[in-house]
């Protein structure tokens, strides 16, 4: 059997990064222009990306899964499957592979990250800061940030990620607050 011909992409990634915007651009004008031609302008559209979103999921009920997969992981692509909710995978493997392509930057510079779990709108990571215990200000804040842009853009479908403390982290009480009796109040038997 031949081996498929495999063509490079039409247009490269910041190509299609310039087209997604201007195609943003021109739905805000339509969106915000009055009358009926606007308002079929916009049916039009709609009708269109559902079309193709059926298309899509023909190729996908067609395909073997190893192409699938080869699919689902081009960053266009998987995004489309996204948007017509015909993704192969769930966000939360998507995340979770996220979480462990940052891991081992984090680790060289002494932090870590974990996905602890995945729900319908957000996914909750616990974060190690290079250098810090809980809560170091900025330097948490850039790779908070680094963890979000990377979760979200692998499922784009969460509206948010959110940290959650390190086990064992919380506040310090003394051992000698633990073991002290309280004072007796002076006048109440």
């Amino acid at each position: 059997m031949a081996e498929p011909v495999r063509t490079p992409p039409r247009l490269g990634d910041g190509e299609v990064a310039a087209r997604i915007a201007r195609v943003d651009e021109l739905l805000e004008k339509v969106e915000n222009a009055p009358g009926p031609t606007a308002r079929a302008a916009l049916d039009a559209v709609r009708a269109l990306t559902e079309v193709y979103g059926e298309a899509l999921a023909r190729v996908l009920g067609h395909a073997e899964h190893a192409l699938t997969e080869q699919l689902a992981a081009d960053e266009l692509l998987g995004h489309l499957l996204v948007l017509h909710g015909i993704h192969p995978e769930p966000p939360a493997r998507r995340a979770a592979r996220a979480v462990e392509r940052l891991r081992p930057v984090l680790q060289e510079r002494g932090g870590d990250v974990e996905l602890v779990d995945v729900d319908e709108r957000a996914a909750r990571v616990r974060l190690k800061t290079p250098g810090c215990s809980s809560g170091c200000g900025s330097a948490s804040t850039g790779v908070e940030e680094a963890v979000r842009e990377a979760v979200l853009a692998a499922a784009p479908e969460l509206t948010a990620v959110e940290p959650v403390p390190e086990a064992g982290a919380g506040a310090f009480v003394p051992l000698e607050a633990l073991t002290r009796r309280p004072a007796q109040r002076q006048g109440v038997s």
